[in-house]
Formats: structure tokens, C-alpha cells, sequence
């Protein structure tokens, strides 16, 4: 079965290439603005779902992988890909001893049969002064990533912990899911499908 992943990210796919599977990229157009009073949770689920099924019109057949992601901060505030110098030094600046949850999503398979998850990881972030965060910023230019960190990079010298089962989550697709996503879709990853 051919795989489609609903996403125009290069960060995930770039994940996905890992696993060494062949696959194409296609980008869904949907509205990802959050519905009123939705919770994290109900926001990345919906979000998936809607991008799997709009990639999946355009695919038919094809086993579809579509994945969402927020972060969280302390007080329960979705964090946006911040699109500017001065607006991620300023998300970083509210981050300093406090613990950050993304919640990633992970749709896998056709509408007829799939598997719909949310992965949670967690970053701590160390006790930075605003010229280390600006220098930061001006190294790695996060501003199409939520959170306005590159945890695959330099991003990791911001953090005093991560916690979680998958790492491959705080970049936005959990591998680790997806192999559990794709073996019981009756496709195996290492031999290939069944």
C-alpha cells in the first residue's frame, strides 16, 4: 500500500524518511483555527482527523499519516509558531524554570480503518537571561515552530529536561506510535508489509 503523509512540514518529513519507507507529501487545506473553549487535546485530535481526511479524498486507498501539534504552557496557553524575531524571543523570555507539554497527534490509516493517538512530551526550560534567549533566536530562526524552539538543534541547550516516551513527538511525528500505528494497520515497518 502507498503512503501519503498529510503534511507540507519538512521537519516531519524528514521524521518520516527514517523509517525508510517510500512515501509522498501532500499538503491538506484546512482551517486550523481552535474552536471556541476546545481543549489541547480535542484541538490536535480534530485537527489530524480533518487532515487525513482531506488528504485522503485526493489518495484514495492509500494509507494516510497526519499529525497535529501544540504546545502548552503552565497556564493552560496554546502556543503559536510565533512568525517573528521579536515574538519568539518573546515566548522564550515567559518559558525560564517552567515546563512546557506538546501534545502531538498521529492519524494513521484510511477512512475505513485507522488508528488516532495523542503523544505527550515534556520539556523543562532552564533559567535563561534574555541575551542567551536573543542569541538563540538569531542562531536558529524558530519562527515556523511552535513554541519558537528547535528541539532537533540548538533548542536543547534551552531545556533542563525532557520527558516523555517519544522524542520524535516534540518534532512533531511520534515514530514510535506510528510503527505501532502501521503493525496494526498489517503493514511492518522492518519487513515491510504483510
Amino acid at each position: 500500500m502507498s503512503i501519503v503523509l498529510a503534511s507540507s512540514s519538512p521537519y516531519r518529513q524528514q521524521l518520516l524518511q527514517r523509517l525508510q519507507l517510500s512515501f509522498i507529501a501532500d499538503s491538506p487545506d484546512i482551517d486550523e483555527t481552535p474552536l471556541p473553549n476546545e481543549s489541547p487535546i480535542e484541538l490536535v485530535t480534530r485537527l489530524a482527523r480533518l487532515k487525513a481526511e482531506a488528504t485522503a479524498k485526493r489518495h484514495p486507498g492509500k494509507i494516510i499519516i497526519a499529525s497535529d501539534q501544540v504546545g502548552v504552557d503552565p497556564y493552560g496557553t496554546i502556543l503559536t509558531k510565533p512568525g517573528t524575531r521579536d515574538a519568539a524571543i518573546e515566548q522564550l523570555m515567559r518559558y525560564p524554570n517552567n515546563q512546557i507539554s506538546f501534545l502531538t497527534s498521529l492519524y494513521t490509516g484510511t477512512t475505513e480503518q485507522h488508528c488516532l493517538d495523542v503523544v505527550s512530551y515534556d520539556v523543562g526550560f532552564r533559567d535563561l537571561t534574555r541575551d542567551q534567549i536573543e542569541a538563540y533566536v538569531d542562531m536558529e530562526q524558530p519562527f515556523d515552530c511552535a513554541g519558537s524552539f528547535k528541539a532537533e538543534g540548538l533548542g536543547s541547550a534551552l531545556f533542563s529536561y525532557q520527558r516523555g516516551d517519544d522524542p520524535t513527538s516534540l518534532i512533531g511525528l511520534p515514530l514510535i506510535k506510528l510503527c505501532e500505528h502501521l503493525d496494526s494497520l498489517g503493514y511492518d515497518v522492518l519487513g515491510r508489509h504483510n
